[in-house]
Formats: C-alpha cells, sequence, structure tokens
C-alpha cells in the first residue's frame, strides 16, 4: 500500500469546493486501495475558497489546506508536490470533470507498474470526451505541435489529471520554470525526453463550461515555453536511476 497525496488546485471556487471535495472522499473511502490524503492548494483566492479550504481541513482528519499567496496552477502544485511526503503526488480539477473511475488506474500504474508519470488523456482512442469542436480542434493541434518539436509519444499534454513518484517530483519539478499553465506540458515532456517511464490513461471527460481558462492567454504561454524549452533543453544532464 502506498501513501498518496491528491491535490486539488482551486482559485476563486468557493460554490464548487465543498461538493467536489465530498464527492472525492466518498469516492476514495469506497475501497480505494492506498492511504490517502487531499490536499486543496489555494492560490491567490479573492472570494471565499480559503475560507471554505480551511473549514474543510478542520472538518476532515484527511484534507489539508495549502494556501499560496500568488496565482498559478503550476505554482500550486510546485508548492504542494514538493512540500508532500507522499510516495505519490496526484492532482485533478476541482470540477472533476475527468471521471474518477479512471483515478485508480492513474496511481495503480505508478504504485504497481514501475512507471513514474501517469497521465489522463482525452485523446485516446479509448477516452470518451464531451467538448466543443474548438476545444477539441485547439487541444490536437498543440499536441501535434509538441510532437513535431520533441518527438515525444505522450498524446495529452494539458489534461489536469496526473500522477508522479516521489522520485520524478524531487527530480523534475524544481527544474520546471512555469508556473501556471504550461507547467502541464513541462513536466511530461521534461519527463519523457529525461526517460522516465511515462503512462496514458484513457479518461471519461465533460467540460466544464465555467472553466477558469483564458484560451487566447494560454495559447501564447504554450507557445513561449515550447519555443524556451526546444532551446534549452533542461532535460540534458538528468540521469533516471
Amino acid at each position: 500500500m502506498a501513501s498518496v497525496d491528491v491535490v486539488i488546485p482551486v482559485y476563486n471556487e468557493e460554490h464548487v469546493l465543498a461538493e467536489s471535495v465530498a464527492t472525492l472522499r466518498q469516492f476514495l473511502g469506497e475501497g480505494f486501495p492506498h492511504q490517502w490524503r487531499i490536499i486543496i492548494a489555494d492560490n491567490a483566492s479573492t472570494d471565499g475558497t480559503l475560507a471554505v479550504t480551511q473549514e474543510l481541513a478542520q472538518e476532515h482528519a484527511n484534507v489539508a489546506s495549502l494556501h499560496i499567496p500568488q496565482k498559478g496552477r503550476g505554482r500550486a502544485l510546485k508548492a504542494a508536490w514538493l512540500g508532500s511526503p507522499a510516495e505519490i503526488v496526484s492532482y485533478m480539477d476541482v470540477d472533476l470533470s475527468t471521471d474518477l473511475a479512471a483515478f485508480p488506474p492513474l496511481i495503480e500504474a505508478i504504485a504497481s507498474e514501475g512507471y513514474d508519470v501517469a497521465y489522463g488523456s482525452r485523446l485516446s482512442r479509448a477516452s470518451d470526451i464531451r467538448r466543443s469542436l474548438r476545444r477539441e480542434a485547439l487541444s490536437r493541434g498543440y499536441n501535434v505541435m509538441i510532437k513535431v518539436l520533441f518527438f515525444t509519444r505522450f498524446a495529452d499534454a494539458q489534461c489536469g489529471f496526473k500522477a508522479v513518484s516521489r522520485r520524478a517530483v524531487q527530480e523534475l519539478v524544481p527544474r520546471i520554470e512555469n508556473n501556471e499553465w504550461f507547467f502541464d506540458t513541462e513536466l511530461l515532456i521534461l519527463a519523457e525526453k529525461a526517460g522516465y517511464r511515462v503512462k496514458e490513461i484513457p479518461v471519461r471527460w465533460l467540460e466544464d463550461p465555467d472553466t477558469r481558462v483564458h484560451i487566447a492567454k494560454t495559447v501564447w504561454e504554450d507557445i513561449r515555453g515550447l519555443v524556451r524549452l526546444r532551446l534549452r533543453r533542461p532535460w540534458r544532464g538528468i540521469r533516471v536511476a
């Protein structure tokens, strides 16, 4: 049995946070075979999210509250993952767009199959996805761009549903420069290029119409990030034990 921390990064999510945590706690409490804890990582919310987070942590022993005073999903994940003592760290979006049925396979890929990174993929043929044509086209185009630039094998860089082994976290996360949405892409590129074992997990995924993602800003951030990685190649010098 492994120890698993499940991080939920949040920004202004007071309206859905309690319900999502209740759903996740119920799911994990019904036969999930590993020791688990939920960490709610609030990054600079301006509504009542932090208060809700702290209340949930006081109410439930297996829920922890972490406050990061600056915005950025990547920044929140860095703080939560590097500060975690768990053998496996993971994260999912607070809207639970990814069906939780994919979570046990995500963790088992690392706990019992020898992988270092596991990621949910909306672009697998086995996945069941409901999202707009625009989002689908942007996602597929972006992932094709990654393959062309880096000759990578992973299929979906941006799905908010990932798990990482302790050794991979300690080696890779400090090397990740991006503190926002590109964090996911940077993690997967570094992991694969450095020789870590990466596994794709097909998912059922439903687009959240209340998403906090600003498409144009995120696209520009992604392009800059890809150019930076292409020029600097930060995976050089990493040796997988």
